[in-house]
């Protein structure tokens, strides 16, 4: 590894948010604004990676950029195949989730935890699952947060102790 990659891998895993955004963006990666991006999953190619505005990428995202045809070498030598992930304005990515190349996703789309995205995402969604397929409505899933919404204060230790007597009651 090139001692170029080596400092952009530090700058990725231990930087501040805006470093990170800013290693991306110098790594090629088309990125909007008011992003969070907490994965090291880029790829070989993150100049095939375009975010939209206000997209979470949370950690252990995969983006893939190409496919797999170099098993075909014997016979084409010279065959690739490449293609572009583009996420549009206010997605989450959860954790854990891999993305194929020839993607688009969103506007307005939440993908949950662990799924394989290998198509293009409707706007105003969520999927979910392997491969991943439209659970609900963006509306409906506003409507299922407002329902278990537990309204906690910003200090850390009160937090603690709202969200541990709501799940844990008085007892241990």
């Amino acid at each position: 590894m090139g001692l170029v990659r080596l400092i952009q891998k530090l700058k990725l895993r231990y930087g501040s948010q805006d470093t990170v955004i800013k290693t991306l963006r110098e790594m090629g990666m088309r990125i909007g604004e008011q992003c969070r991006v907490y994965t090291l999953r880029i790829g070989s190619e993150p100049w095939l990676i375009r975010l939209g505005n206000r997209v979470t990428i949370a950690p252990d995202v995969t983006f893939v950029t190409h496919g797999a045809a170099s098993i075909f070498r014997a016979k084409h030598e010279s065959l690739v195949s490449f293609g572009k992930v583009d996420i549009k304005d206010d997605v989450h990515i959860g954790v854990n989730t891999t993305i194929l190349p020839n993607v688009t996703i969103g506007p307005n789309v939440v993908i949950g935890a662990g799924s394989v995205v290998t198509s293009d995402v409707p706007p105003g969604v969520v999927v979910a699952g392997n491969p991943a397929r439209v659970i609900c409505t963006l509306d409906e899933y506003e409507q299922k947060c407002i329902a278990n919404h537990i309204d906690i204060p910003k200090d850390r230790e009160a937090a603690r102790k709202v969200l541990e007597e709501h799940f844990w009651g008085g007892g241990a």
